[in-house]
């Protein structure tokens, strides 16, 4: 990422109807239905996951103009993105909401000394996804008209059904259930401590599919070299569309290992926080998939940078979690992607998104298409407002 001098001039007068009045940070901590175990809870690296705590962003302009957008994290970190981000939003007011570019590099500058990457960008990332909404409600565009879209829909594919914890004969159902509903690929978590626990689930899965929707397995990074060498030799009869987080997130070289030595395609990438982090593994040939998370990025101007990145490599795309944002993007990026079915933010919005013969469909509602619930109003354990009628935070 280039911070040159010559990106922070002072910009030029700002429209009266783009200036950014108002900014309100919301601290939202939705629980999950039952308590969610992969690999690494299996391997007693992390407890089980009970909620995800949301980093909200509303922003207004003169004329009336709000976006809003997200940040989030599971286990732990959620005060802590809430407080980088009320110690840095005062920085947008007065500013031009269209300037989305300057505003990410100013809001950075804001925190230099805890970083690029991380909670520092996390916390940016839900001001910058709030500015993208905003610019395209301007613009009366859903955000993947606003981008440029290459589809009006995206394959989508489910996780949610197939965790660790889900007994075999559940996840059966679910992934029937899945498909019912015109989801067209099942993702089931494997990396159990026992190999055979994962091999039994897998052998079960794909029959019930019996090959007619496509199939992929997530260690979340839990094997080590040798294992996942193995691992991904047997799986291969299985033709699965992707192995997901078979090694460390930062081991490029193993990865890139594996995804030369086997056919079924490595996928990795959502637990890095920075495009740099990413260009790590584009370097070194380390998957086939890339799996960027928005929020954990810095947002989505940083996610338009890695995409470009990405396409030029020739990589495929499957952006990790927040469907609501990742498939405007999905539907901008060149090569076909998938998008990530969950279910669990549903309690968060009014709105829900359409899924028909496999894929999921980009709603025409301007920008990211999503307004709160009163529920997710009731989940809030933390606001501060900047600018407005209050001209306060807290």
């Amino acid at each position: 990422m280039s911070l040159a001098p010559a990106t922070l001039k002072t910009p030029g007068k700002v429209s009266s109807g783009s200036k950014i009045e108002w900014v309100k940070l919301s601290s939202v901590v939705l629980p999950l239905t039952v308590p969610v175990s992969d690999a690494k809870v299996f391997t007693g690296r992390q407890k089980p996951m009970t909620e995800v705590v949301f980093l909200f962003t509303e922003i207004r302009t003169a004329d009336g103009a709000e976006g809003i957008g997200f940040s989030y994290s599971k286990r732990a970190g959620g005060p802590g993105q809430f407080a980088h981000a009320r110690e840095i939003a005062a920085e947008l007011l007065g500013e031009d909401a269209n300037d989305i570019q300057r505003l990410w590099t100013k809001l950075t500058w804001a925190g230099a000394s805890v970083g690029r990457s991380g909670l520092a960008t996390q916390a940016i990332a839900s001001m910058d996804i709030a500015l993208w909404d905003l610019k395209a409600k301007r613009a009366n565009l859903p955000l993947a008209k606003l981008l440029g879209a290459h589809r009006d829909s995206v394959r989508c594919y489910n996780t949610s059904g197939g965790f660790l914890h889900t007994p075999l004969e559940q996840v059966l159902e679910n992934a029937d259930a899945t498909v019912a509903n015109g989801i067209g690929g099942i993702k089931i978590k494997v990396g159990h401590p026992d190999s055979a626990v994962d091999l039994s689930r897998v052998a079960a899965v794909h029959e019930r599919l019996n090959g007619s929707v496509p199939l992929m397995v997530d260690a979340n990074q839990q094997w080590d070299r040798a294992t996942a060498q193995r691992m991904g030799r047997i799986l291969e009869e299985y033709n699965l569309a992707w192995i997901e987080e078979p090694l460390d997130a930062y081991d490029a070289e193993g990865h890139a290992a594996l995804a030369a030595s086997l056919d079924t395609p490595i996928a990795t990438g959502e637990m890095l926080a920075s495009v740099a982090e990413h260009w790590e593994l584009i370097r070194h040939k380390a998957a086939d998939i890339i799996q960027p998370d928005a929020p954990r990025i810095g947002g989505i101007t940083q996610f338009l940078k890695l995409a470009a990145l990405a396409d030029h490599n020739g990589l495929d795309l499957a952006p990790h979690f927040a469907m609501e944002i990742h498939l405007h993007l999905a539907a901008a990026y060149p090569r076909e992607p998938w998008v990530e079915h969950f279910d669990w933010l549903e309690p968060l919005f009014n709105e829900r998104l359409e899924t028909s013969h496999g894929r999921m469909h980009i709603p025409d509602r301007p920008g990211l298409g999503i307004t709160l619930t009163d529920q997710a109003r009731a989940w809030t354990v933390a606001t501060a407002e900047f600018g407005g009628p209050h001209n306060s935070h807290y």
